[in-house]
């Protein structure tokens, strides 16, 4: 599989190159991601425009902001000699799974320590992790906790080897660099760029890549967030030196926490395939767009703003 890999420095300036089968990028990666205007009357009645930038359409298998955050990290894995990735998730993970498309893709081994104990039969995520070559460990979840302590880093290099370690979620100061890429993939100007926050990768590398006089929102996914403001500004600082950018994370369209949700996110969510063909994620994007739309309705954007969305993976 590796043979349909092309090398990533083609889309983004690096010289780094990737295995054989280099040319075939263009037919596996839609890049960059087409911008669609929402028409909606509930945006028309307050004279706001809504983009979306449709980077769930890049890959099937390694859509979104997990492409984003891997691009770079393979970069860097290849060139410092190292032929596996390990990384950590969730049993349900959608970075454990888009890290073993890309293991598969581009010819690297790749290992997933799952937070708690192994249940079978495997989920469909862990399932196809397996399928595309991907190691499969579990940590309990008082250890999983330390997963970033040298002890257990240390622990793991004993077991398995040599590796490249993708953190969990995939946030590290190269996913960064390639999250700054998407404003300026958008030739339309816009006020405000929108996108939903786990980790806070994804919002520090955007409002890296923005003007001055653009902000970035990013709407909390989990419950009593507040040290996202916290992980966005280490990350920055870890990329930049400092503070990159205008932005600020939202809190309250959370619907309970990270894989909850209230009946009024479902029937919102019923409501936006209807109106417009499109399936929102509920984990992620229904969130944020049901944030955009009800701060659209409560006039927090003012008549005449642009708003860009970014739909960072399919449900």
């Amino acid at each position: 599989m590796a043979g349909h890999a092309h090398s990533v420095a083609m889309m983004s300036g690096d010289t780094t190159e990737w295995p054989d089968g280099a040319e075939k990028i263009g037919s596996l990666f839609r890049l960059p991601s087409p911008v669609e205007e929402l028409v909606d009357s509930r945006l028309q009645a307050r004279g706001v425009r809504l983009l979306l930038k449709r980077d769930d359409l890049i890959n099937p298998d390694i859509p979104g902001n997990k492409w984003r955050k891997l691009k770079y990290n393979m970069q860097a894995a290849r060139r410092y000699g190292h032929k596996r990735l390990l990384t950590f998730g969730g049993a349900y993970s959608n970075h454990i799974r888009a890290t073993a498309a890309a293991g598969f893709l581009f010819g690297l081994q790749t290992i997933g320590i799952i937070r708690g104990e192994k249940r079978l039969p495997l989920n469909p995520v862990l399932a196809y992790a397996v399928e595309h070559g991907m190691i499969l460990d579990y940590m309990d979840r008082q250890t999983y906790r330390r997963k970033r302590e040298r002890e257990v880093i240390e622990a793991l290099r004993d077991r398995f080897g040599d590796f490249y370690l993708v953190p969990e979620g995939g946030s590290n100061e190269l996913a960064l660099r390639g999250c700054a890429e998407i404003p300026g993939e958008i030739t339309e100007d816009f006020n405000f760029i929108c996108c939903p926050c786990g980790t806070g990768g994804t919002l520090a590398g955007i409002a890296a890549g923005l003007r001055g006089d653009q902000e970035a929102i990013g709407f909390a996914v989990l419950k009593g967030a507040d040290w996202l403001n916290d992980d966005v500004l280490r990350l920055q600082e870890g990329a930049y030196g400092g503070p990159r950018g205008r932005w600020r994370i939202n809190l309250d369209y959370h619907f309970g926490g990270y894989a909850k949700t209230k009946p009024e996110l479902w029937s919102f969510i019923k409501d936006f395939e209807e109106r417009h063909g499109l399936c929102l994620d509920w984990l992620y994007v229904g969130k944020m767009m049901y944030g955009i739309f009800d701060l659209v309705e409560r006039r927090m954007f003012e008549p005449g703003a642009t708003i860009v969305a970014v739909i960072t993976g399919p449900i």
